[in-house]
């Protein structure tokens, strides 16, 4: 697909993922419009397009229907990734605020019916899938779209409201022929990411040197980490290539341990600190791993990144980026926020 000169909007487009899918989308000449309450996203990862005016922003709420019709009007496609959300620690202290999550896809959604946006494409999560298949220790299932249920049993309330996101979009596509598609996202990490999300918090620890150094569950949680250009990649090719309000996972299927990932990170920044697991803090289930062969047979994608090489990255932009003092006296508090 051609997106030079196409109206989009991407919600949430001030976040982490949402200011990297707008780089893509600039970059591909389309018209962009962002609209973000920046209650977690920032300003400045969308200062380079601003400062040239490639694309228009709105501080808005998009729970208020006034405000949601206002943003989708004259929209060609909408990228919807507006969602309290944020890493173990956040999800599972948080859960009122994931509950606004109902509230806010359908006020978007209904609002992009009304005004005749002809593609929304969502941002949907793996905590979809059921958390049964997710702790055997004898066999690991890699989740595929069709193992989201029935019977259902999404992971938390976030995951619920993910969940019941995806099915009101498919009902919404049916009944309104219009395009539409759910991207389950797998463990995104990468420039810009929160600490609360499990391998930024490990690099934060590097960063201010602690010692020892603290590891949440038993680390032996097994993860698929995907690179946030793996992510964006792979949700502008859902864009391009599904409609029919179905869901696709985007995620590697390169499960690492996460005391191997925080090894990898002490090898890395050179800090030789003991590591002590902390089994009492939150760390969902034993391992999440997608089975990405759906968007991979539609569109060829394939990850890029390597859990190695993108951990690299991602320190490099962490240590030039961030104040060694300021994480030091916050990190307490950054590890449950968004």
């Amino acid at each position: 697909m051609n997106w030079a000169g196409v109206p989009v909007l991407v919600t949430g487009g001030a976040s982490f993922i949402g200011s990297h899918l707008v780089d893509a989308l600039v970059e591909r000449k389309a018209r962009v419009t962002v609209v973000d309450d920046l209650s977690s996203g920032r300003l400045e990862h969308l200062q380079a397009h601003l400062s040239v005016g490639a694309v228009r922003f709105l501080q808005a709420d998009l729970r208020r229907q006034d405000t949601a019709s206002s943003a989708v009007s004259g929209q060609h496609c909408v990228f919807h990734l507006a969602a309290a959300h944020g890493g173990r620690g956040y999800l599972e202290t948080h859960e009122a605020a994931c509950a606004s999550n109902f509230m806010l896809d359908g006020v978007v959604f209904d609002a992009c019916v009304r005004n005749g946006v002809e593609s929304i494409v969502y941002a949907s999560s793996g905590c979809v899938y059921p958390c049964r298949l997710q702790n055997s220790r004898d066999h690991i299932v890699k989740l595929s779209e069709g193992q989201v249920g029935p019977p259902f049993e999404a992971d938390g309330i976030y995951g619920w409201a993910k969940l019941m996101g995806e099915k009101v979009l498919a009902a919404y596509a049916r009944e309104h022929q219009f395009r539409a598609v759910s991207c389950r996202y797998f463990t995104a990490y990468g420039p810009r990411a929160t600490e609360s999300h499990a391998v930024m918090a490990m690099i934060a620890r590097a960063f201010v040197k602690q010692d020892p150094f603290e590891v949440w569950g038993t680390g032996e949680q097994i993860r698929n980490w995907t690179y946030v250009s793996d992510i964006v990649d792979g949700t502008l090719l859902a864009a391009e290539h599904f409609g029919d309000g179905d869901a696709v996972n985007i995620g590697t299927m390169e499960g690492t341990r996460v005391i191997e990932a925080a090894e990898l990170v002490l090898r890395l920044t050179r800090h030789p600190a003991a590591i002590v697991k902390r089994p009492e803090m939150p760390t969902g289930p034993y391992y999440r791993i997608a089975d990405n062969a759906k968007l991979f047979n539609r569109t060829g994608w394939r990850p890029e990144v390597g859990f190695a090489d993108g951990l690299a990255r991602t320190l490099g932009w962490y240590y030039s980026a961030k104040s060694e003092a300021s994480i030091r006296s916050e990190l307490a508090h950054l590890l449950f926020e968004r």
